[in-house]
């Protein structure tokens, strides 16, 4: 068995995963959601505090089976350096008591095997990473070769979200707030701008997305001011112009891309509308595209201990007194994952 490790932002999670089969045997996890709403966005001290008790009362229930395990994978980067932290500390604590390596794991890899959980890789996949900090897309053809094709110059889609939430007013986290509100609304009432349209950059960016949701908040008063049906069409809206960047974007790289497989990933890849406009451009290009199950397409621990699974067979452990963390490294296009 392998036991995993998420801590790298607001929800604390803890799997077990068989190595022999993919199977996915045990998975728990405690949402911050709740604490941070009041904040309208995580605020990491608090986030560690909670990953101080929340993880210890996860490693309970995996006791039937630690006597089993092979390796612990951790999440050592990106993330909050107070929130990584805890779970490493707790993950190096495991692995010495038990004389086990650690497996330090890449969060936005284990994204990407959120596509295998219970079930063998496959690869090659062109993937559009979507999420809370990044947006990307990625060529995967191996757990050690993953090029950066595209990535934001600015906020993420998963950011954008929360942003415009806590400008019209709403709680933590947008996205699903902004997604169900947009079932409502008209998204042609307010004309809001595609980014990067004119550009023939293939990046994304959506500062300027975000600050033409706040000139059109102060239009209508406000937030206090607007009403339901005001934030309804500003989220349709606002989702139609992420939509429209995304597929242009998209599209570019579809026209030189070879690789048949297409995979969206990330906790923003949830958006059902998102999902829908991702599809039928596959259909377009004649590419087929996969998703993760909706219930881990969010931060969680089997997506950590699935990549687990392939690194152990590819000998990618260490001693646990040399594994760190990697809060913030600088991703570019042309770089690796």
């Amino acid at each position: 068995m392998i036991l995993s490790i998420e801590s790298s932002c607001d929800d604390s999670a803890l799997a077990i995963t068989r190595i022999t089969d993919y199977k996915l045997l045990h998975h728990t996890k405690i949402s911050q959601e709740a604490e941070h709403s009041h904040y309208g966005g995580v605020v990491p001290e608090l986030a560690s505090r909670l990953h101080a008790t929340a993880l210890p009362r996860l490693l309970e229930g995996a006791k039937p089976w630690l006597d089993q395990l092979k390796a612990v994978a951790i999440t050592t980067q990106p993330g909050l350096a107070v929130t990584l932290n805890e779970g490493l500390m707790m993950a190096k604590t495991i692995a010495v008591m038990n004389r086990l390596p650690l497996i330090p794991v890449h969060h936005l890899k284990g994204h990407i095997y959120s596509l295998f959980i219970d079930k063998p890789t496959r690869l090659p996949l062109l993937v559009i990473l979507i999420s809370g900090g990044h947006t990307m897309v990625l060529r995967v053809r191996g757990i050690e070769d993953m090029e950066i094709l595209a990535t934001s110059m600015d906020d993420s889609v998963g950011e954008s979200f929360d942003k415009t939430a806590k400008m019209m007013g709403l709680g933590y986290p947008g996205g699903p707030i902004i997604e169900k509100l947009a079932r409502g609304g008209d998204e042609d009432r307010f004309d809001l701008p595609i980014p990067l349209r004119n550009s023939p950059l293939i990046a994304f960016s959506l500062s300027g997305l975000k600050n033409a949701v706040r000139l059109t908040i102060e239009k209508l008063g406000g937030a206090e001011k607007m009403t339901h049906q005001d934030q309804c069409d500003l989220a349709a809206s606002f989702q139609k112009a992420i939509r429209g960047h995304l597929l242009q974007k998209t599209r570019k790289l579809f026209t030189t891309e070879t690789i048949p497989d297409v995979a969206l990933v990330g906790g923003a890849s949830a958006n059902l509308y998102l999902r829908e406009a991702i599809d039928s451009l596959c259909r377009e290009f004649d590419k087929t595209l996969h998703v993760a199950p909706l219930e881990y397409c969010a931060d969680n621990a089997a997506m950590i201990g699935r990549y687990g699974i392939d690194a152990y067979h590819a000998g990618l452990f260490e001693n646990p007194q040399d594994v760190t963390i990697t809060p913030n490294r600088k991703l570019q296009q042309g770089g690796m994952l």
